[in-house]
């Protein structure tokens, strides 16, 4: 009894202790919670009114409506049982079987609805489709999307993000320029306009003549100083249809004029014109058509080479391999640095890659024109002369960033008789017993062009062989067979900002014009950017018919740069832009000869990016014949040794606007002469320095 007395009374604590504890609730925290909760009350309340079916606006409920709409039949259903779905009807059916439904007799696929004036279905709007064949079917030139003409800032005179375009502007767009289409979607014309002013001094060795400027000279050489002025404009018309940028031309037709305005003053007569009562100036002007061709893609090369296809739907590659033709006159060049060929002819040339692009290749046939003496351009007169070329181009050959080239080029050379516009004959040589001949030469040369690791590497060699008929020189009348050959290699190293480069150059000589055999090596038309030559002008711009660099400017070393006559003959030992001793009349104009010295030379040169708009370079050279009986016997002069001399060049190029838009190109060589140079001439220091404003629009 007490046990259970004992048990009630803690039983009755405990509950009034937790009874305690439930009361206190409501009040903890800092303000005491109220009891209990409202009933909520709805945000928003449709209005809800029974429906007069009286009155004369009286609106079928939406329940209603629905039971009717499923009580009717089927052909009389406005929507279907399955989560009634539209059902296509006409706008007079639709009054007809439902009166009360607002529609829209230039609605778009109707979708009945009742109209309920009192609730929120009534207040919605009634969506009404546009006539789709009357809307306006323009389309904006995606050319142009995105590049509008918006300034930046109020203040024109900052900053724009997007430049307005305008005809005269290169650097933005600019529908001249090929970044909007002439017309249409995929047919662009891109002009471009150059302007070159070489201005030269320089100091070669010349005979006085047989009529001296001035009175009591009896010495045989005379003054060598001569000023020379070029002025070149050129202006590019180049129509094309495809976008290039993804894919090679579907067909490109290219005019380009070029005119020229040079000038001459030397010291000494007979060196402007033949006739020495012209005085020692001349000014002289012509007009040349330098590229007129059209250029169609054939085809797609989309098959891979070397490979048998997989099944009937293999297509082979999926990157663009093509094959172009192009007919007219064109620019081509044979190899990297234009040892043998560098030229605008007339002619066909079949070209494309294959293989993914890793080999490229040119077929070409040129039917040469004559060259204009003072200016170097086109003549509108055929020469009788023919040039073959192909040639197989493979990238990444045996390591990756060296490319191989192999040449096959043939010279045709019909016997012709040619007195330039100054009086001079250039064909046949006058030297010997001139008299016209025929020479076909052949050329097998393999190039490369790349790196090998750290290391720039670029070598050639080319086999000379063939026939000259009847050449002027040696004593007996029979045909000379050509055996000669060229080697050239260059290496360079690039650390950071500067570039050093060691180079040679090798053309074999001809030690006896009597044997029959022409061993003295010469190009057809020779543009070599080698040891010196080529200002600062990158090789791959020469690559693969696709652009030479220009004339004017192209070397800063003396033997680069200017030709050097035979005094005592009417020859040149050296020609321009040409490292190759070949005694020719003219370079353009004079043929090919293989009965010469030949030369031996070493260079070593360093290239400096100096700040992003100015370069520099330096070059020395060391030159030597490698045979000197050709010399000895045209000349009638035993004992002449090998050495040329000392060759020096220094150069520097400036590029305001840090593209080539504007280049300013300056040099200066000079010639050392040593022992055989002495032995022909005279100890005189030969020099060279031009300035070349380029200006490209």
């Amino acid at each position: 009894m007490k046990l259970r007395v004992i048990l009630l009374a803690a039983a009755l604590i405990f509950a009034s202790i937790g009874f305690a504890q439930r009361s206190q609730l409501p009040t903890k925290g800092r303000r005491a919670e109220k009891r209990g909760q409202k009933k909520r009350i709805a945000l928003r309340k449709l209005p809800r009114q029974k429906p007069l079916r009286q009155t004369p606006n009286y609106v079928i409920p939406l329940e209603e409506f629905l039971a009717r709409e499923r009580a009717r039949p089927s052909l009389e259903k406005t929507f279907a049982d399955d989560r009634l779905r539209r059902l296509v009807r006409t706008a007079p059916e639709l009054a007809s079987i439902v009166p009360l439904i607002r529609w829209d007799e230039k609605a778009i696929n109707i979708l009945p609805r009742p109209v309920y004036t009192n609730t929120l279905a009534g207040l919605l709007p009634t969506f009404v489709m546009p006539d789709i064949s009357k809307e306006d079917g323009t389309v904006p030139n995606r050319w142009r999307i995105g590049f509008p003409g918006w300034q930046r800032y109020d203040n024109k005179k900052l900053d724009a993000m997007y430049a307005a375009e305008h005809w005269y502007d290169p650097f933005n767009r600019n529908q001249f320029k090929g970044d909007y289409p002439i017309w249409g979607r995929k047919t662009f014309l891109n002009f471009t306009g150059v302007s070159e002013t070489l201005t030269e001094f320089r100091r070669v060795p010349v005979a006085s003549g047989q009529s001296s400027n001035g009175a009591g000279e009896f010495g045989f050489f005379g003054q060598g100083d001569q000023i020379a002025f070029r002025q070149n404009f050129r202006l590019s018309f180049d129509l094309f249809r495809g976008s290039a940028g993804f894919k090679p031309v579907d067909y490109e037709l290219r005019i380009t004029p070029e005119f020229n305005i040079n000038y001459l003053n030397t010291r000494e007569n007979g060196l402007t014109r033949i006739d020495v009562r012209q005085g020692t100036n001349r000014t002289d002007t012509n007009i040349g058509l330098q590229e007129a061709f059209f250029e169609k893609r054939l085809f797609t090369n989309s098959r891979n080479a070397f490979r048998k296809k997989k099944d009937q739907d293999d297509n082979g590659s999926a990157y663009f391999d093509f094959t172009s033709l192009r007919v007219g006159i064109q620019r081509f060049t044979s190899d990297f640095r234009g040892f043998v060929f560098s030229d605008e002819q007339p002619g066909v040339r079949l070209f494309g890659n294959f293989h993914n692009n890793i080999f490229q290749y040119n077929l070409a046939y040129f039917n040469m024109l004559e060259k204009d003496t003072n200016s170097g351009l086109n003549r509108w007169k055929i020469r009788n002369q023919k040039v073959y070329a192909a040639n197989l181009y493979w990238s990444d050959a045996f390591t990756k960033g060296y490319t191989m080239n192999f040449s096959l080029l043939y010279n045709n050379d019909q016997p012709t008789f040619h007195i330039d516009k100054n009086g001079f004959l250039v064909r046949p040589a006058p030297i010997g017993l001139p008299g016209a001949h025929k020479v076909r030469a052949g050329y097998a040369g393999i190039s490369g062009d790349g790196h090998i690791g750290r290391i720039n590497i670029t070598h050639s060699f080319y086999q000379a062989f063939g026939r000259d008929d009847l050449h002027p020189l040696p004593a007996l009348k029979q045909p000379q067979h050509i055996n000669a050959q060229l080697a050239a290699v260059e290496m360079s190293y690039e650390s950071d900002w500067k570039t050093f480069r060691l180079s040679a150059f090798y053309t074999s000589g001809d030690k006896d014009i009597n044997d029959g055999q022409a061993r003295g090596f010469d190009a057809i038309v020779p543009n070599q950017q080698f040891a010196g030559g080529g200002f600062l002008g990158s090789a791959s711009l020469a690559d693969r018919g696709l652009i030479n660099n220009s004339f004017e400017g192209g070397g800063t070393n003396f033997l680069n740069r200017q030709a050097i006559p035979l005094t005592g003959t009417g020859v040149l030992l050296f020609g321009p832009n040409s490292l190759i001793p070949n005694l020719r009349a003219g370079l353009f104009q004079g043929q090919a000869n293989f009965i010469n010295p030949g030369i031996f030379l070493i260079n070593a040169g360093f290239d400096a990016k100096i700040t992003p708009k100015l370069r520099g370079t330096i070059n020395v050279n060391y030159a030597r014949f490698t045979r000197t009986e050709v010399l000895e016997t045209l000349l009638f002069q035993s004992g002449i040794q090998h050495g040329i001399g000392v060759d020096s060049g220094f150069g520097a190029q400036y590029r305001p606007l840090l593209n080539d838009n504007i280049v300013l190109n300056t040099g200066f060589g000079v010639l050392v002469p040593q022992a055989g140079f002495k032995n022909i001439y005279n100890g005189r220091v030969l020099y060279s320095s031009f300035v070349n404003l380029r200006l490209v629009f």
